[in-house]
């Protein structure tokens, strides 16, 4: 008889687990597909109420910052509570901050809705990759990983392209998009509850919500390695999704209203087939190719401003898409494969700090500079430093590579498998690199 796990139900059938888990992929998918929804409607927002690009990458940040903030507290929350509270009550949230960009009035109302859906994308996003890896399929091993690193990049996808056809197509497209969303969500929100629980609930609740970091050695050395091409991806991505669409008027004057959204839809819907394509990939060579791919990114993107050419900023975009979804996926495997379990929790929470750190900061500063010097300078400086950071990613992992070559370990047949320079296991797809799911199981 197989053996349950503590804190898990029995597991049940593939037929009986294929809605549920089909489920809790489209609260991912629909969550990051509301993350992104309100980029293309950023220039809408800027003509109306004549915000800055400073205003604008403040609300961007307002979103990452509280969804980091809800992955350190509410990471574990629901291997306590249960899955359905967690999600149920993120869903309630997030529908919520939905109505508030649908009335939203000015700027402050805007901070507030977003820093609403990064709380309530934090924790549901916690949860529902939690979920899907209860249950875990054992004719498909290694499905729950694969939809956890896929469907998030699919629904930022997703949500950037419906949000630019409603502005193009629909009618009204500031009050359509959210109400579309809050459809979702309460349809989502029904289907969860005559869904079965997937975990016994146990004390710790309270506890479980008290963060903190741990980087043990090993983590710190391979973050060490590849910070500097963590943070240019973020940073890029940041970029793309906060300053994209004006950046976009600046190449391009006299493009559609509605191409700004593009690019960041361009960015996202390369990183997702990246993220599947590199999953056995070896994790240091992965990372590398993204790096190489971010410093063309970067020069086509300055070739866009220099030269007026939407094609060169599209083309941009999509190698920074390979890069982000290469790197994300190449670093978080070399960082988190490098400790053990019991430590894997705080080495995910230390990743993600510096991800969307690097993901919000630096577009603010993009921002400010933009207040202060315009646009063009601020990207200028922006797409230089990314390009530096990846060039020292670069040179990071290649010494490191030929260092490895050099030098072989005598006792290679006795090290883990789980080291973060091996290749993966071509029936074991990459851990998750949007969310912050940690099991204390």
């Amino acid at each position: 008889m197989q053996s349950v796990p503590t804190g898990l139900v029995p597991p049940r059938s593939s037929s009986s687990g294929r809605l549920p888990f089909a489920l809790h992929t489209s609260i991912l998918i629909a969550l990051l597909a509301a993350s992104s929804a309100p980029t293309p409607l950023y220039p809408h927002y800027q003509a109306e109420w004549r915000l800055s690009s400073l205003d604008i990458t403040v609300v961007f940040s307002a979103y990452a910052l509280a969804l980091l903030i809800a992955l350190l507290t509410t990471g574990t929350l629901s291997d306590h509570v249960g899955r359905r509270p967690v999600l149920l009550g993120a869903l309630t949230v997030q529908a919520a901050s939905m109505a508030l960009f649908a009335t939203a009035g000015g700027l402050t109302t805007l901070i507030g809705a977003r820093v609403l859906q990064g709380i309530a994308t934090g924790a549901a996003t916690s949860a529902a990759g939690a979920a899907l890896l209860d249950l875990e399929d054992p004719a498909r091993p290694g499905r729950p990983a694969l939809a956890n690193s896929v469907a998030p990049v699919t629904g930022m996808a997703a949500g950037v392209l419906a949000a630019t056809l409603m502005v193009r197509f629909g009618p009204a497209p500031t009050i359509t998009v959210y109400a579309a969303l809050i459809a979702v969500f309460a349809v989502q929100a029904i289907a969860l509850v005559s869904t079965s629980e997937t975990v016994r609930r146990r004390p710790g609740a309270l506890r479980s919500t008290r963060s903190h970091l741990a980087l043990p050695p090993a983590a710190a050395r391979s973050l060490l390695i590849n910070g500097a091409g963590v943070v240019a991806v973020w940073a890029l991505g940041g970029f793309y999704s906060s300053l994209g669409p004006g950046f976009t008027r600046l190449v391009s004057p006299g493009g559609p209203a509605y191409g700004g959204g593009m690019v960041f839809f361009t960015l996202t819907a390369v990183a997702a087939p990246t993220v599947y394509l590199t999953r056995r990939m070896r994790a240091d060579v992965c990372a590398l190719l993204g790096s190489c791919a971010v410093i063309p990114a970067a020069v086509l993107t300055l070739g866009a401003l220099h030269l007026a050419g939407p094609v060169l900023l599209f083309a941009g975009a999509a190698l920074a898409g390979f890069g982000f979804g290469a790197v994300s996926q190449g670093a978080l495997r070399a960082v988190v494969d490098s400790v053990p379990a019991r430590e894997k929790g705080g080495t995910l929470a230390s990743y993600h700090v510096l991800s969307y750190l690097a993901m919000s900061l630096p577009a603010i500063g993009a921002g400010a500079l933009a207040a202060g010097f315009g646009l063009r300078a601020a990207a200028l400086t922006h797409a230089g430093c990314v390009a530096v950071l990846a060039t020292v990613a670069v040179a990071a992992l290649t010494a490191t590579l030929r260092s490895r070559r050099r030098t072989p370990s005598p006792d290679a047949h006795s090290r883990p498998a789980t080291s973060n320079c091996t290749s993966a296991s071509p029936d074991t797809p990459a851990p998750d690199i949007s969310v912050l799911v940690t099991h204390d199981r």
